[in-house]
């Protein structure tokens, strides 16, 4: 199933599935009283009952929606929490052969000449993100007064469907619910600035409508193999970036066992892959501006659309750009 949160004509928040046709919604919270289609995350509280129960919907199509008509929002707009990893070697080295964009360095350097620690191969490390900052496709992406250079970053995210600790890597994929297209916007030269602390991202991240997420949430039995889809990231219609969740150094398997390492996640939680090699505008030199249509598209997860809104950066800066200056 294709799950969204929508907003009704009439104003109201509802749950429901995208038709076979994508241009029509069938509306669980109007078909069903029950608390389980309350929202979102009562769905997936509700467990394999619940998905039940969304399936008999479904056959029945008693309330359905022209898609036009409603206003889709982020999937899960309010999860338990966020992660986001960095999953892809790509991109690491691509980003770090770039920091001469920065004034970290006077050239590009090649990427293979990048020296990444040995703890990086062996743990997918994540930092926790915003969980109020979170919007679905077709919002708007409204840029921060303190950034400069706008970015893109083409991911994959899971929701959990459970509680877990110390779960095995043999069981870590039972306890996905499903899979969405995720964005995680980028101020870069905030990034650039607060990550030579030590710590960070912080400002580079944290900002309203800095999370977009969508367009719908992909029930995980829909995605056979989660290490075989192809991403793609267009700007105004052109194409910048093009990879493959298969490319990812750490499994979501892996990834959902060392999240519950020691520590208790819970059912409605968001973890991101991180970004794909070559998909952000950081490792192409290649950045954003107002007005810009970004569309990040992901087999069988969809396509997922954001405008820029930046009347403070109407033109690209030109680049190297001196962040401390």
């Amino acid at each position: 199933m294709k799950l969204v949160t929508f907003i009704t004509p009439q104003g109201a928040e509802h749950i429901g599935c995208m038709k076979a046709d994508l241009a029509h919604v069938i509306d669980f919270t109007a078909a069903d009283s029950s608390g389980m289609f309350r929202d979102m995350l009562a769905l997936i509280d509700a467990g394999p009952a619940g998905l039940d129960a969304a399936r008999t919907l479904v056959q029945k199509a008693a309330h359905v929606l022209p898609l036009s008509s409603v206003k889709l929002m982020a999937p899960l707009p309010r999860p338990r929490r966020l992660r986001d990893c960095l999953a892809f070697e790509k991109h690491v080295r691509q980003s770090r052969a770039n920091r001469y964009l920065f004034g970290q360095g006077k050239e590009r350097v090649d990427p293979a000449s990048i020296q990444l620690p040995s703890a990086w191969f062996k743990k997918p490390v994540y930092y926790k993100g915003n969980v109020f900052s979170i919007v679905g496709t077709h919002a708007p992406v409204h840029w921060p007064a303190y950034s400069q250079v706008i970015d893109y970053e083409l991911e994959v995210a899971i929701v959990t469907n459970r509680s877990g600790k110390d779960v095995p890597i043999e069981k870590a994929l039972d306890c996905i619910f499903g899979y969405m297209v995720f964005n995680d916007y980028s101020a870069r030269d905030a990034q650039y600035i607060e990550m030579q602390t030590g710590l960070g991202p912080a400002k580079g991240k944290d900002f309203d409508t800095g999370n977009a997420m969508g367009p719908w949430l992909v029930t995980a039995d829909e995605v056979p193999d989660p290490q075989a889809l192809t991403m793609l990231a267009r700007v105004n219609g052109e194409e910048w970036s093009r990879g493959s969740s298969a490319e990812m150094q750490h499994s979501f398997a892996a990834i959902v066992s060392h999240a519950s390492d020691a520590e208790t996640f819970y059912a409605g939680e968001i973890i991101g892959s991180g970004t794909v090699g070559g998909g952000c505008g950081n490792e192409l030199g290649r950045f954003l501006k107002h007005g810009d249509v970004m569309e990040l598209e992901v087999s069988g997860l969809g396509t997922l659309t954001n405008t820029i809104v930046a009347p403070h950066v109407l033109q690209v800066p030109t680049m190297p750009i001196h962040i401390l200056d």
